[in-house]
């Protein structure tokens, strides 16, 4: 009969693993969930044995390559790609199906069965290859780190470590719906501008390419000297008009390796940081990473899982690395047996004087799975009213911006009409 080793969670949240003796997988599911256990994996032995995982075993390394391979097929072979509605519906369907009690690897197959698009139909049954091979829903995910985000795989995982992974599931699919909405916001705040600031560099390339050069000619012929602001212009109208094409091809260069360093763990880091010491973007990125590292922490306590635990399945979920590296100084302290209003005390970019307050009074009360989560619907609240301002504000200062850049075009080509006449006489 053959052996299947299994990894479920239990009716209090904690994770069990053991082996069942079954005539196929549909029975050891029978089996699992008759002994009241939601089962995460499951894997079968070869020739009557259970194949345990093992980071270093062959089977393991033959995942690996699987997996490897079935992204590289995914990327390249296949232009689709896994948009964010497809990933939204993909979380909230999967919540409602392990909410009504239904398998994860069977939830995987409904959700293969039912995908419309094949580039989703093969990561949805890519992710529950892994599944079904021992690995847990967030090692599974995490091998596909272009569909499935840093901080995705982070609250995922701190699902399956509380035993509440369908509710988790749902919050994520609620974090991308408001994310949708507050890009949409912006995207329709910012279309107006951006549309004036396309057609504004479309005149000013026409004034540098045929508009200019005339006017240079018709006023050279006075033997007039043409202003500093103007110059410049002329100047840059000769560039365009000589070196077009390779002014294209440097810019075109600058951009590939600037995305090449954006994509490298330096780059991003600092381009993390530079965000964080920006004046406007600084504190909102801040006030967001915040609210989720609290409601992420305050979930999992609620749910019994240990602080320390907690703690680092949390920090994972903040996003930005300047911050995961502030926090986890802040872990080793409450290591030591600090408490965690205290140890946060230095995270000042993340946590203010205030918010460490309520942290150690609901510490000391006992109620800080509660608080923990009443902060975070707070910060919610005031991050989404600053959002809304900022995008007000965008806007008219788009305008100006462009105003201001027409302008100067404007004056300098206007300069030298004055003195025209001068000229003439």
């Amino acid at each position: 009969m053959p052996t299947f080793q299994y990894k479920a969670l239990q009716g209090d949240g904690k994770i069990a693993e053991g082996v069942i003796d079954a005539g196929g997988r549909a029975e050891a599911f029978r089996q699992m969930e008759g002994r009241g256990l939601r089962p995460i994996s499951l894997a079968e032995g070869k020739s009557g044995k259970a194949s345990k995982p093992d980071s270093n075993g062959k089977a393991q390394k033959a995942d690996k390559t699987n997996g490897s391979a079935s992204g590289f097929q995914l990327n390249i072979g296949n232009p689709n790609k896994i948009s964010v509605r497809m990933l939204e519906n993909f979380t909230r369907l999967l919540s409602s199906l392990l909410a009504a009690g239904v398998p994860l690897s069977r939830a995987l197959v409904i959700l293969t069965k039912e995908a419309t698009a094949p580039a989703a139909k093969a990561k949805w049954k890519e992710i529950h290859d892994h599944v079904v091979d021992g690995k847990s829903l967030a090692e599974a995910m995490a091998k596909s780190p272009e569909t499935f985000p840093r901080v995705y795989v982070a609250m995922v995982e701190a699902g399956e470590t509380g035993g509440f992974l369908d509710v988790v599931l749902a919050q994520i699919a609620d974090f991308q719906a408001r994310e949708k909405e507050m890009k949409s916001k912006v995207m329709t705040a910012m279309l107006y501008p951006v549309i004036l600031l396309a057609l504004a560099l479309g005149v000013l390339v026409f004034l540098l390419v045929f508009f200019i050069p005339k006017f240079q000619t018709i006023f050279a012929g006075f033997g007039g000297k043409l202003p500093l602001l103007t110059q410049i212009i002329v100047g840059t109208s000769e560039v365009m008009r000589s070196y077009g094409l390779i002014v294209l091809l440097v810019l075109a260069a600058a951009a590939y390796m600037l995305r090449t360093w954006f994509v490298s763990e330096a780059g991003k880091r600092t381009w993390e940081g530079m965000l964080l010491r920006a004046p406007v973007v600084g504190p909102l990125v801040s006030q967001f990473a915040m609210s989720r590292f609290c409601r992420m922490l305050g979930t999992l306590l609620g749910a019994g899982v240990p602080l320390i635990n907690a703690l680092n399945v949390a920090r994972r979920s903040i996003g930005n690395q300047a911050l995961v590296d502030t926090v986890s100084n802040s872990i080793e302290r409450v290591k030591e047996g600090k408490q965690l209003g205290p140890s946060l005390g230095e995270c000042r970019e993340l946590f203010a004087g205030s918010v460490l307050e309520m942290i150690s009074v609901a510490e000391e009360s006992g109620r800080l799975d509660q608080e923990l989560v009443r902060i975070a619907n707070v910060t919610e609240g005031d991050l989404d009213r600053q959002l809304k301002t900022a995008v007000a504000m965008a806007e008219p200062l788009m305008l100006f911006l462009i105003a201001g850049f027409i302008g100067t075009i404007f004056i300098g080509m206007v300069v030298p009409i004055f003195s025209l006449q001068d000229h003439i006489k």
